[in-house]
Parts: C-alpha cells; sequence; structure tokens
C-alpha cells in the first residue's frame, strides 16, 4: 500500500516540530558546520544534540562528512533553507496582523 503524500507531509513536518531540530537547520542553512560550533551555537546538552542531528540525518534533511576528528554537517538541500526562508515570512505576516489587529483595539479602546 503506498502512503497518501499528505501523511508523508505531516511526518516531514513532525521532523520539523523541534526547536533545536530548527535551531540547527536555520545554522546549516549559513554554512556548513562542525558539531561543536553547532553545540556553541544551540544551547543544548551534547547527547541531545546528537539525538536531534540523528533524527535529521534520518530524514535525510542533513548529511555529515569527516575530517579528522571533526564531523561536520550540512543541509541536503537547498530547498531546506528556503523552506525556512518561506516559514519566516508566514510568520512575519501572521505576526503583524497580529500587531495591526492590537493597535487597532488599543486605538479603540481609548475612544
Amino acid at each position: 500500500m503506498v502512503t497518501p503524500l499528505y501523511q508523508l507531509k505531516a511526518e516531514f513536518f513532525k521532523t520539523l516540530g523541534h526547536p533545536a531540530r530548527i535551531r540547527v537547520l536555520e545554522l546549516l542553512a549559513e554554512r556548513e558546520q562542525a558539531v561543536g560550533e553547532l553545540l556553541a551555537e544551540v544551547g543544548i546538552e551534547a547527547a541531545s544534540l546528537s539525538q536531534q542531528l540523528a533524527v535529521l540525518r534520518k530524514a535525510n534533511l542533513v548529511a555529515t562528512r569527516r575530517e579528522g576528528s571533526n564531523v561536520y554537517y550540512r543541509l541536503t538541500s537547498p530547498d531546506v533553507a528556503e523552506l525556512l526562508r518561506v516559514a519566516r515570512g508566514i510568520l512575519s505576516g501572521l505576526l503583524q496582523g497580529q500587531a495591526d489587529l492590537l493597535a487597532d483595539l488599543r486605538a479603540t479602546g481609548r475612544k
């Protein structure tokens, strides 16, 4: 039986459903980074970062390469960075709409 596309999309978005994973992807959208660099930027314990990176690897969103004792991560597709950019735009629009509504409410409350 073939898995419906909407179900695959739901699983994909579940993979993105953790703040640490989103932060890792944002950092990797800028450039390839070593685990130590990610650890300093994401601000979680090494074991937790390792778990989150494993989830991203399993979903084929990131790939690794080893250089000496360092492991470097990179996005597997520029589309991941584009998805993050689009999400930022959507959220900016939503937040702007809420800010506009709040301003209207405050203005109406003063009358």
